[in-house]
């Protein structure tokens, strides 16, 4: 059982972004001194370093109801909710404010450039048992190069997974070259509205790998540039044989904007100057003599001439720091067993999640909980509604309201899409040979009960 946080033993949320920030003013509103631990020098640091990418989510869903009943009373108005912001306008409308009055209330302090680099238990290491239930978790934190402990006694891990991009190589390790080249290669989408980044990929020869939202973002955003830079090419690089399921559901998408992001892809695609290379699979990068690029695939294919390099591949974990925990996760995911199979690519090809709560997040140390898209390890199409719905049970269980945590209504936005990013090269998906999932209902489920509605995808 989980000591209700105190002051000398506060519940710590580590990562101050917009599923950390949700899970603290859910904290304050029932009364639980907390600690909120950013690494960055300010709130929402990894949100800030892709703010010129517009969410696929509206503002309604992209505010917690209980920050919002925090933020009102201090003259916050909230946009408009029908509204697609970027992710700087999400910082700057709704994170920066709510941190501010998180800060007010003496209840929950915002500690910015403290980077968590390890949890364990007070005077155990993962071996011992003796105690080990009834002691509080110590907490250690750099801050300015100086290393302290912070006592809790409960911790929320929402650091999420920005940190972490997964490498170009196709065995999830780096390929051979790709870290001597590294400055060659971006992770993530750029800011073509950048004038230097403009100059960079202007006129250049730019390889992009990966599918899904990143990867359409990158290849609208290029096709834009080409029109300005004639010169400027692309070689899109596909792991899988096609390219039937690679833009979304378009239409069928109930996340409009996502749909659209889609068809726009698809456009550029069958429109602008992109050469799309299907079965790639990289394995090597290499310098040419005039300083050019090639990358090699397993199966010895070579796309060559390249000047940059765009990888948008997702996403993994950082669990180095919870080495000292005791931690019960997927091993295929890094997610937590029990919520693994409600995520799992391989398993769901349709792009809703049951709903869930602490009872699917909680590990094996009690008090101890993985949020937001740092729950769902390697899987993709996390929701900003997901992690609202997960940081209310949690404290719920924290606060010791196990009814409260064991009650979670959700329901998610269907994707529209079938076939997981799981399935390899040439295997059939629902999209090329079945039938996509219906849009989910509306449904109360009991967290630890058996999911009797959803999707129905699986």
């Amino acid at each position: 059982m989980t000591a209700r946080p105190t002051p000398d033993l506060p519940l710590v949320i580590v990562g101050a972004g917009p599923i950390g920030l949700a899970a603290a003013a859910h904290a304050y509103s029932r009364g639980l001194p907390t600690v909120l631990l950013e690494a960055g020098p300010q709130v929402g640091a990894s949100v800030r370093e892709w703010g010129h990418v517009r969410l696929f989510s509206a503002w309604r869903e992209l505010v917690d109801p209980v920050a919002e009943s925090l933020l009102r009373p201090r003259g916050w108005a909230g946009p408009d909710p029908d509204r697609y912001p970027v992710g700087a306008e999400w910082v700057a409308d709704y994170l920066e404010p709510l941190a501010e009055a998180l800060a007010a209330t003496g209840v929950v302090e915002v500690r910015t450039g403290h980077r968590v680099v390890g949890v364990a238990k007070r005077g155990r290491d993962r071996l011992v048992d003796s105690g080990r239930e009834d002691a509080p978790f110590t907490v250690h934190v750099e801050h300015d190069g100086v290393r302290s402990t912070l006592l809790a006694a409960a911790v929320v891990d929402a650091s999420g997974t920005w940190t972490g991009p997964n490498p170009l190589g196709a065995d999830g390790l780096p390929a051979l070259g790709e870290t001597e080249h590294a400055a060659r290669i971006t992770y993530g989408i750029p800011d073509f509205a950048d004038e230097v980044v403009r100059a960079r990929y202007g006129g250049k020869r730019v390889a992009v790998a990966g599918r899904g939202a990143s990867a359409q973002n990158t290849l609208v955003g290029l096709a834009g540039l080409a029109a300005e830079v004639p010169s400027t090419s692309v070689v899109w690089l596909l792991r899988r044989p096609g390219v039937e399921d690679a833009f979304g559901g378009g239409d069928n998408d109930q996340l409009e904007a996502r749909g659209a992001l889609g068809k726009r892809a698809e456009q550029a695609v069958s429109a602008g100057p992109v050469e799309v290379v299907t079965g790639f699979r990289t394995e090597r990068v290499a310098a040419q003599a005039d300083g050019r690029l090639t990358l090699t695939d397993t199966d010895g294919r070579a796309v060559g001439d390249v000047d940059e390099v765009i990888v948008v591949t997702g996403f993994r974990p950082d669990l180095t720091w919870l080495s000292e925990v005791r931690l019960d996760l997927d091993p295929v995911l890094s997610a937590p067993r029990t919520l693994a199979p409600l995520i799992d690519p391989n398993v769901h090809s349709c792009g809703t999640v049951y709903p869930h709560g602490a009872a699917e997040l909680a590990q094996p140390e009690p008090g101890l909980y993985l949020a937001g898209m740092k729950s769902y390890g390697r899987a993709p199409s996390f929701l900003a509604l997901t992690g609202f719905e997960q940081t209310r049970s949690i404290v719920a269980a924290v606060a010791g309201d196990h009814e409260a945590a064991a009650r979670v209504e959700l329901v998610l936005p269907e994707s529209g899409v079938c076939g997981g990013s799981g399935v390899f090269d040439g295997e059939p998906t629902e999209a090329n040979g079945g039938a996509c999932c219906a849009p989910a209902q509306p449904e109360l489920i009991t967290i630890g009960a058996p999911a009797t509605g959803g999707s129905g995808c699986g």
